[in-house]
């Protein structure tokens, strides 16, 4: 289980990378497409076209950090969606790191109170 600290946000590219990009090409993809600081602490996650390969984009005190990973059977069920990055939660990256799909999450009900009025 990946222990990260609750202020961590990770967002995976919707769509494939090519990778043979390291630090600062993925760095540049981070800052050009999804419009983020990729010395924020977060982390962002990228796969092939073939989706067989990951790579993982993180900040630490030190510098940058790049975490790989490779299928040698199967591929990375990465999920859809609009824009060029979608955020998902640790328990997904987890499992989405497993090589397993999972069911993107919705946004709970608002609850709401009797007698009180939505604005």
């Amino acid at each position: 289980m990946l222990m990260l600290a609750p202020t961590v946000r990770i967002f995976a590219a919707v769509g494939p990378v090519d990778m043979r990009r390291g630090f600062d090409g993925l760095s540049a993809l981070v800052r050009e497409t999804i419009g983020a600081d990729p010395q924020s602490g977060d982390l962002y996650v990228f796969r092939n076209r073939q989706g067989d390969k990951l790579k993982i984009l993180f900040a630490s005190r030190q510098g940058l950090c790049l975490f790989a990973k490779r299928l040698e059977s199967g591929v990375f069920k990465f999920p859809e969606g609009d824009g060029a990055a979608l955020e998902i939660d640790s328990g997904q990256l987890a499992v989405l790191l497993e090589g397993l799909e999972f069911v993107a999450r919705r946004p709970a009900a608002a609850r709401v109170r009797p007698g009180v009025a939505l604005r």
